[in-house]
């Protein structure tokens, strides 16, 4: 006969477990998970800071944020990243700044050749224009978290290029609108392809030049398909990454602080990385064989003008905002 003593323990035993449960429940529901898309492979330094950003943040929330990177394009195609966010399909994304320069030109304002070439100038760009950018995002509810460039922008190509001529009918893989509009100036055909997509467009004969960073040059093993890059150091885009004023809301106060923390110390970062990244990829560059130079006094010429024309176009486009960011970068350069 079992007395009442004896079944004491299973009641507290399943008191217990009970009240571990919903303990265990609470915190589950109180813990956040974000989905991230990025466009970059792994190997890509952009994605290796931005792991070490949702980690910090993991770190610094005791895991009451979590986020989870999902790169190469493999959640969400970069087209679709931003919109995605804007959205609510997901409440956080990366993507190339100057890909928005349909919405507004000062999107691109890190992508006019040679208006800032040098990590120290581009610095002072952003310095300059982070905060009309993040008031015009913030127009679509939209929050910048950080922005880090890419290394210096060059040309690579399957031969040598000297001339101006040499560049005169080579179909030329894009990725912005500066990208194109640089093609068009110097007598390119600028064709829209994706870095997933750029040993195929070379391998096909969709391309036969590009203009990128060394970076991508090595993380796509470029000596593969192409023999040939120009250092030209036109210019420095930036990919930001980007929440919904939605989902960051949500978080609460300390939560906020450390998501923004964690930023800041990813773009510092960042930056720091790119420099490196420079050093390190045109090194690989030549291990493998590509021929690496820099700008012909002819071909300096011809893409300076086309820097001047580009500035200038930029500058009407972009209206009173550009000229604002534009003054303010002047000032930050005296």
């Amino acid at each position: 006969m079992t007395t009442g003593f004896s079944r004491l323990p299973h009641v507290t035993l399943a008191a217990a477990l009970g009240a571990g449960l919903a303990t265990f429940s609470v915190s589950a529901q109180a813990a956040t998970s974000w989905d991230m898309p990025t466009p970059y492979g792994d190997r890509t330094f952009h994605t290796v800071n931005i792991r070490e950003f949702a980690d910090d943040v993991r770190e610094r929330t005791d895991g009451e944020l979590d986020i989870t990177v999902h790169s190469n394009n493999s959640l969400i195609g970069h087209a679709e990243i931003k919109n995605s966010v804007r959205r609510g399909i997901v409440p956080i994304g990366e993507l190339i700044m100057s890909r928005l320069a349909n919405e507004n030109a000062i999107y691109e304002v890190d992508s006019v050749p040679y208006l800032a070439a040098s990590y120290e100038e581009a610095w002072a760009l952003w310095e300059a224009s982070r905060d009309i950018i993040a008031e015009e995002l913030a127009k679509q509810q939209l929050r910048i978290l950080f922005a880090v460039p890419w290394p210096p922008q060059g040309i690579y190509t399957n031969s040598l290029v000297e001339e101006p001529s040499d560049l005169r009918n080579l179909s030329m893989r894009a990725y912005n609108t500066a990208s194109e509009r640089l093609a068009q100036l110097t007598g390119a055909v600028p064709t829209q392809v994706e870095v997933s997509d750029i040993p195929t467009a070379f391998s096909t004969g969709r391309v036969s030049a590009m203009v990128t960073s060394p970076a991508t040059g090595a993380d796509t093993k470029a000596w593969d398909y192409l023999s040939h890059f120009n250092h030209a150091q036109l210019w420095l885009p930036k990919n930001m990454v980007i929440v919904s004023e939605r989902a960051f809301s949500r978080l609460d106060e300390a939560t906020q602080q450390a998501v923004l923390e964690a930023a800041e110390a990813a773009e510092a970062r960042g930056w720091e990385m790119s420099r490196q990244e420079t050093d390190d990829a045109l090194a690989v560059l030549e291990e493998n064989g590509i021929h690496v130079s820099t700008p012909t006094p002819a071909l300096d010429e011809l893409l300076r003008d086309v820097g001047a024309t580009m500035t200038e176009e930029w500058a009407e486009r972009a209206g009173a905002q550009g000229a604002a960011i534009l003054e303010a970068y002047e000032a930050l350069r005296e």
